[in-house]
């Protein structure tokens, strides 16, 4: 059976209507990154973008090109600390949520 519509759009959708899901998306996102899980840190911050603000805007935001930040946030990208938590630092900003690390 075909599906009529792909995951990516029902995400970008659900991030238009949902601010709770917004929030989860940012959290998982910071959350697979500070344990470590690099490629699923990226792809959720991928989603995220695409589904918020867009590379664009987030060019304009961190000053670093679009393009740089789609390498970096690529399957093959290897964004250096400093890359990533300017990226979080700024969705933090745009998206009006903030993150808190505690420890467990």
């Amino acid at each position: 059976m075909a599906l009529t519509r792909s995951f990516r759009d029902t995400v970008q959708a659900r991030l238009t209507r949902d601010p709770a899901f917004r929030q989860a998306l940012l959290a998982e996102a910071a959350t697979a990154l500070l344990e470590g899980d690099l490629e699923t840190g990226k792809d959720v911050l991928r989603d995220f973008i695409n589904g918020t603000i867009g590379f664009h805007d987030l060019a304009e935001e961190t000053g670093t090109p679009a393009k740089s930040l789609m390498r970096m946030l690529g399957p093959r990208g290897n964004p250096t600390a400093s890359n990533l938590l300017a990226i979080v630092g700024a969705l933090q900003r745009r998206s009006g949520i903030t993150l808190e690390v505690r420890a467990a």
